[in-house]
Protein backbone atom coordinates (compact mmCIF):
# COMPACT_ATOMS: atom_id res chain seq x y z
CA UNK A 1 0.00 0.00 0.00
CA UNK A 2 1.26 3.48 -0.86
CA UNK A 3 0.88 6.38 1.57
CA UNK A 4 0.52 10.07 0.73
CA UNK A 5 0.97 11.69 4.15
CA UNK A 6 3.24 9.14 5.83
CA UNK A 7 6.37 7.33 4.71
CA UNK A 8 7.35 3.84 5.79
CA UNK A 9 10.87 2.44 5.52
CA UNK A 10 11.92 -0.99 6.81
CA UNK A 11 15.57 -1.90 7.30
CA UNK A 12 17.11 -4.62 9.44
CA UNK A 13 13.79 -5.36 11.19
CA UNK A 14 13.27 -1.68 12.08
CA UNK A 15 10.25 0.13 10.62
CA UNK A 16 10.58 3.92 10.50
CA UNK A 17 7.25 5.70 10.19
CA UNK A 18 7.62 9.37 9.26
CA UNK A 19 4.80 11.91 9.39
CA UNK A 20 5.16 13.67 6.04
CA UNK A 21 3.17 16.89 5.89
CA UNK A 22 6.07 19.26 6.61
CA UNK A 23 4.30 22.32 5.18
CA UNK A 24 1.71 21.99 7.97
CA UNK A 25 4.25 20.93 10.60
CA UNK A 26 2.88 17.40 10.18
CA UNK A 27 -0.61 18.33 11.35
CA UNK A 28 -3.07 15.44 11.19
CA UNK A 29 -5.83 15.65 8.61
CA UNK A 30 -8.30 12.82 8.00
CA UNK A 31 -6.07 11.15 5.43
CA UNK A 32 -3.04 11.20 7.71
CA UNK A 33 -5.06 9.75 10.59
CA UNK A 34 -6.33 6.92 8.37
CA UNK A 35 -2.87 6.20 6.97
CA UNK A 36 -1.27 6.30 10.42
CA UNK A 37 -3.72 3.71 11.75
CA UNK A 38 -3.10 1.55 8.68
CA UNK A 39 0.68 1.68 8.86
CA UNK A 40 0.74 1.01 12.61
CA UNK A 41 -1.50 -2.01 12.13
CA UNK A 42 0.87 -3.25 9.40
CA UNK A 43 3.89 -2.79 11.68
CA UNK A 44 2.16 -4.64 14.49
CA UNK A 45 1.16 -7.59 12.31
CA UNK A 46 4.37 -8.19 10.35
CA UNK A 47 6.68 -10.55 12.25
CA UNK A 48 9.69 -9.32 10.29
CA UNK A 49 9.28 -5.91 11.95
CA UNK A 50 10.67 -6.05 15.48
CA UNK A 51 10.95 -2.37 16.39
CA UNK A 52 9.07 0.73 15.22
CA UNK A 53 10.30 4.33 15.09
CA UNK A 54 7.86 7.25 14.85
CA UNK A 55 9.23 10.61 13.74
CA UNK A 56 8.37 13.69 11.70
CA UNK A 57 9.70 15.32 8.57
CA UNK A 58 10.98 18.87 8.55
CA UNK A 59 10.87 21.03 11.68
CA UNK A 60 8.20 19.20 13.64
CA UNK A 61 7.26 15.83 15.04
CA UNK A 62 3.59 16.80 14.75
CA UNK A 63 1.52 19.75 15.90
CA UNK A 64 -1.55 17.53 16.25
CA UNK A 65 -4.92 18.15 14.63
CA UNK A 66 -5.03 20.25 11.47
CA UNK A 67 -7.26 23.02 12.84
CA UNK A 68 -7.77 24.60 9.43
CA UNK A 69 -9.38 21.40 8.24
CA UNK A 70 -11.44 21.18 11.43
CA UNK A 71 -12.91 24.64 10.76
CA UNK A 72 -14.44 23.40 7.50
CA UNK A 73 -16.66 20.80 9.23
CA UNK A 74 -20.43 21.28 9.27
CA UNK A 75 -22.57 21.51 12.36
CA UNK A 76 -23.23 17.76 12.33
CA UNK A 77 -19.56 16.98 12.87
CA UNK A 78 -18.89 15.07 16.10
CA UNK A 79 -15.49 15.81 17.58
CA UNK A 80 -16.00 12.98 20.08
CA UNK A 81 -16.44 10.46 17.26
CA UNK A 82 -13.44 11.99 15.50
CA UNK A 83 -11.29 11.37 18.58
CA UNK A 84 -12.65 7.86 19.15
CA UNK A 85 -12.11 6.66 15.58
CA UNK A 86 -8.86 8.52 15.02
CA UNK A 87 -6.49 9.47 17.80
CA UNK A 88 -7.79 6.86 20.25
CA UNK A 89 -7.05 4.15 17.72
CA UNK A 90 -3.55 5.51 16.95
CA UNK A 91 -2.65 5.56 20.65
CA UNK A 92 -4.20 2.13 21.19
CA UNK A 93 -2.14 0.69 18.32
CA UNK A 94 1.09 2.07 19.82
CA UNK A 95 0.41 1.02 23.40
CA UNK A 96 -0.84 -2.48 22.62
CA UNK A 97 1.73 -3.29 19.93
CA UNK A 98 3.76 -6.24 21.20
CA UNK A 99 7.08 -4.74 20.12
CA UNK A 100 9.00 -1.63 21.21
CA UNK A 101 8.03 1.73 19.71
CA UNK A 102 10.50 4.63 19.76
CA UNK A 103 9.33 8.22 19.53
CA UNK A 104 12.06 10.19 17.75
CA UNK A 105 10.88 13.71 18.55
CA UNK A 106 12.76 15.88 16.07
CA UNK A 107 10.91 19.15 16.72
CA UNK A 108 7.68 20.47 18.18
CA UNK A 109 5.18 17.90 19.47
CA UNK A 110 1.91 19.65 20.25
CA UNK A 111 -1.63 18.60 21.05
CA UNK A 112 -2.34 15.15 19.64
CA UNK A 113 1.25 15.08 18.39
CA UNK A 114 2.41 15.34 22.00
CA UNK A 115 -0.02 12.59 22.98
CA UNK A 116 1.25 10.27 20.28
CA UNK A 117 4.86 10.91 21.33
CA UNK A 118 4.00 10.20 24.97
CA UNK A 119 2.36 6.89 24.01
CA UNK A 120 5.66 5.50 22.68
CA UNK A 121 7.88 3.30 24.84
CA UNK A 122 11.19 5.13 24.46
CA UNK A 123 11.32 8.85 23.66
CA UNK A 124 14.45 10.34 22.12
CA UNK A 125 14.33 14.12 21.70
CA UNK A 126 16.44 16.45 19.62
CA UNK A 127 17.75 19.35 21.66
CA UNK A 128 15.45 21.68 19.68
CA UNK A 129 12.31 19.65 20.46
CA UNK A 130 9.44 21.24 22.38
CA UNK A 131 6.34 19.73 23.95
CA UNK A 132 3.05 21.62 24.15
CA UNK A 133 -0.30 20.55 25.55
CA UNK A 134 -2.10 22.94 23.22
CA UNK A 135 -5.67 21.78 23.79
CA UNK A 136 -6.58 24.50 26.29
CA UNK A 137 -5.47 27.20 23.88
CA UNK A 138 -8.50 26.43 21.71
CA UNK A 139 -10.89 25.52 24.52
CA UNK A 140 -10.54 21.76 24.32
CA UNK A 141 -9.83 18.96 26.79
CA UNK A 142 -6.56 16.99 26.49
CA UNK A 143 -6.98 13.83 24.43
CA UNK A 144 -4.81 11.29 22.57
CA UNK A 145 -4.18 9.47 25.83
CA UNK A 146 -2.46 12.40 27.53
CA UNK A 147 -4.69 12.27 30.62
CA UNK A 148 -3.44 8.70 31.08
CA UNK A 149 0.21 8.98 30.03
CA UNK A 150 1.28 12.34 31.40
CA UNK A 151 0.27 11.87 35.06
CA UNK A 152 2.11 8.54 35.04
CA UNK A 153 5.23 10.05 33.51
CA UNK A 154 5.52 13.34 35.41
CA UNK A 155 2.90 13.21 38.18
CA UNK A 156 -0.60 14.72 38.33
CA UNK A 157 0.47 18.20 39.45
CA UNK A 158 2.87 18.83 36.57
CA UNK A 159 0.53 17.12 34.09
CA UNK A 160 -2.32 19.45 35.07
CA UNK A 161 0.00 22.44 34.94
CA UNK A 162 1.00 21.63 31.37
CA UNK A 163 -2.62 20.99 30.40
CA UNK A 164 -4.05 24.28 31.67
CA UNK A 165 -1.08 26.58 31.07
CA UNK A 166 -0.39 25.60 27.47
CA UNK A 167 3.29 26.20 28.28
CA UNK A 168 5.81 24.89 25.78
CA UNK A 169 8.65 23.09 27.50
CA UNK A 170 11.98 22.39 25.86
CA UNK A 171 13.88 19.14 25.59
CA UNK A 172 16.07 19.86 28.63
CA UNK A 173 13.12 20.36 30.97
CA UNK A 174 11.29 17.44 29.36
CA UNK A 175 14.25 15.23 30.25
CA UNK A 176 14.45 16.60 33.79
CA UNK A 177 10.73 15.95 34.30
CA UNK A 178 10.88 12.43 32.88
CA UNK A 179 8.98 13.05 29.65
CA UNK A 180 11.85 11.80 27.49
CA UNK A 181 14.61 9.22 27.95
CA UNK A 182 17.40 10.90 25.98
CA UNK A 183 18.19 14.34 24.56
CA UNK A 184 20.70 14.58 21.72
CA UNK A 185 21.95 17.28 19.34
CA UNK A 186 19.63 17.45 16.33
CA UNK A 187 22.38 16.48 13.88
CA UNK A 188 23.07 13.30 15.88
CA UNK A 189 19.43 12.16 16.01
CA UNK A 190 19.56 9.74 13.06
CA UNK A 191 22.56 7.78 14.32
CA UNK A 192 21.36 7.70 17.95
CA UNK A 193 17.84 6.60 17.01
CA UNK A 194 19.23 3.96 14.63
CA UNK A 195 21.50 2.58 17.36
CA UNK A 196 18.62 2.33 19.84
CA UNK A 197 16.25 0.81 17.30
CA UNK A 198 18.70 -1.82 16.06
CA UNK A 199 19.62 -2.77 19.61
CA UNK A 200 15.96 -3.31 20.48
CA UNK A 201 15.19 -5.11 17.21
CA UNK A 202 18.05 -7.52 17.79
CA UNK A 203 16.93 -8.28 21.35
CA UNK A 204 14.38 -10.76 22.68
CA UNK A 205 11.43 -8.84 21.27
CA UNK A 206 8.87 -11.40 22.44
CA UNK A 207 10.00 -10.72 26.01
CA UNK A 208 10.03 -6.96 25.31
CA UNK A 209 6.43 -7.14 24.15
CA UNK A 210 5.40 -9.11 27.22
CA UNK A 211 7.28 -6.63 29.43
CA UNK A 212 5.40 -3.77 27.79
CA UNK A 213 2.09 -5.53 28.41
CA UNK A 214 2.95 -6.25 32.03
CA UNK A 215 3.89 -2.65 32.78
CA UNK A 216 0.77 -1.20 31.20
CA UNK A 217 -1.48 -3.66 33.01
CA UNK A 218 0.47 -3.26 36.24
CA UNK A 219 -0.18 0.48 36.24
CA UNK A 220 -3.84 -0.08 37.10
CA UNK A 221 -3.78 -3.44 38.90
CA UNK A 222 -3.33 -4.52 42.49
CA UNK A 223 -0.03 -6.00 43.66
CA UNK A 224 -1.59 -9.46 43.79
CA UNK A 225 -2.86 -9.17 40.22
CA UNK A 226 0.49 -7.80 39.02
CA UNK A 227 2.37 -10.69 40.60
CA UNK A 228 0.03 -13.24 39.02
CA UNK A 229 0.27 -11.52 35.65
CA UNK A 230 4.07 -11.61 35.84
CA UNK A 231 3.97 -15.35 36.53
CA UNK A 232 1.66 -15.97 33.56
CA UNK A 233 3.76 -13.89 31.18
CA UNK A 234 6.96 -15.50 32.50
CA UNK A 235 5.43 -18.87 31.64
CA UNK A 236 5.09 -17.71 28.04
CA UNK A 237 8.62 -16.25 27.91
CA UNK A 238 10.07 -19.34 29.55
CA UNK A 239 8.86 -21.51 26.67
CA UNK A 240 10.22 -19.22 23.96
CA UNK A 241 13.09 -19.97 21.60
CA UNK A 242 14.73 -16.75 22.74
CA UNK A 243 14.89 -17.93 26.34
CA UNK A 244 16.53 -21.21 25.35
CA UNK A 245 18.93 -19.32 23.09
CA UNK A 246 19.75 -16.91 25.90
CA UNK A 247 20.51 -19.80 28.27
CA UNK A 248 22.63 -21.58 25.68
CA UNK A 249 24.55 -18.41 24.85
CA UNK A 250 25.20 -17.82 28.56
CA UNK A 251 26.60 -21.32 28.98
CA UNK A 252 28.71 -21.01 25.84
CA UNK A 253 29.86 -17.48 26.80
CA UNK A 254 28.78 -15.88 23.53
CA UNK A 255 26.33 -13.22 22.44
CA UNK A 256 22.79 -14.59 21.96
CA UNK A 257 21.07 -14.45 18.59
CA UNK A 258 17.45 -13.70 19.35
CA UNK A 259 14.69 -14.11 16.77
CA UNK A 260 11.75 -12.68 18.67
CA UNK A 261 10.02 -16.05 19.16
Amino acid sequence: MSYQTISLAVERSVATVTFSRPATLNAFNDQMITECISVLRKCGEEKAIRCVVLTGSGRAFSVGQDLKELRTRDTEFSIGAHVRKGYNEIVRQIVTMDKPVIGAVNGVAAGAGCGIAMATDIRIAAHVATFVMAFGRVGLVPDSGTTWTLPRLIGPARAFELAVSGEAIGAKKAYEWGLVNVVVPADQMPEVVTAWARSLAEGPTLAFGLTKRAMHEGATSSLADALENEAELQQIAGHSRDFHEGLQAFVEKRDPEFIGE
